[in-house]
């Protein structure tokens, strides 16, 4: 008799848990949440600002599915200096934002909710706890190569790869500094979660060994701002000219070099012919 009533506890258990209404996480990790329940979401930079992507469908307590059963996502009770930006009604995936400050560090619980507006499909609102990690170690970056070498006006690419472990999305600025008459820059995003490769052109319109700095700054400033130095050697050279051509860069006058000799050789034997 206490075997059949153990029994049908754990079946009508099981029931109650796959008709509980939950809100379905998408993003910046996946995971189905009950009311009460806990989500370690990941790393943050300072002063970064990050999103949490939920949907808006769900089930209610008999089970059956709602469509748009949430109506708004948003945070209540954050940490002192910290801010958020709800989802707007009846977007679908919600689309919750919350921003760090500049000038702390530390590991830092949410608590974030899901709103059924007026209680329209009967299902309450939904909270739960969102663990974060505020932490400057949030990227890696390498440069290559570090000695370049072209022919003058002939553009080289140098290769960024950085390394996103946080769940903020950064945009960054890259840029060259110690180049002549050098001025161009480059905004890029660096996806969270993600490795994100970019390539930079630099070239020099005349010959000689520049060294310089690849500087690559983030929009949040203090996370990063790194110089790598670069040395850029440019040489003038018949190969290298014709190489530049392809790429855009004005005829310099070694090119012509070959059709010069040319005319010279042919002046000459029609020049000799004609005196005989």
């Amino acid at each position: 008799m206490l075997k059949q009533a153990f029994s049908i506890f754990v079946i009508l258990s099981l029931i109650g848990l796959s008709s509980a209404t939950y809100v379905s996480i998408q993003g910046p990790v996946m995971a189905n949440l009950t009311n009460n329940g806990f989500l370690h979401l990941g790393k943050v930079g300072p002063g970064e600002s990050f999103y949490i992507l939920a949907s808006a469908t769900t089930t209610n307590a008999s089970g059956a599915s709602v469509n748009i059963g949430w109506d708004q996502l948003e945070a209540v009770n954050l940490p002192n200096g910290w801010s958020e930006q709800a989802s707007p009604l009846y977007e679908n995936p919600m689309k919750l934002k919350i921003s760090v400050p500049y000038n702390i560090t530390g590991t830092y619980n949410l608590t974030i909710r899901a709103v059924n507006v007026g209680n329209y499909s009967r299902l309450g609102n939904l909270t739960f706890t969102s663990q974060v990690e505020v932490t400057n170690n949030v990227f890696n970056i390498s440069v290559s190569p570090r000695n370049i070498s072209a022919g003058v006006g002939q553009p080289v690419d140098i290769n960024i790869n950085v390394v996103n472990t946080g769940i903020a999305d950064e945009p960054l600025n890259i840029s060259a500094q110690g180049l002549p008459a050098w001025n161009f820059s480059d905004d890029v995003i660096a996806l969270h979660s993600h490795t994100t490769s970019f390539s930079y052109p630099v070239y020099v319109s005349e010959p000689g060994i520049y060294p310089f700095n690849l500087t690559i700054t983030s929009a949040t400033g203090h996370l990063i701002q790194q110089a790598y130095p670069i040395s850029f050697s440019v040489v003038a050279s018949l190969y290298n000219d014709y190489s530049a051509i392809g790429s855009g860069v004005v005829l310099s006058p070694v090119v012509f070099e070959p059709v010069y000799a040319i005319d010279y050789l042919l002046s000459y034997l029609l020049g000799n012919g004609n005196s005989r």
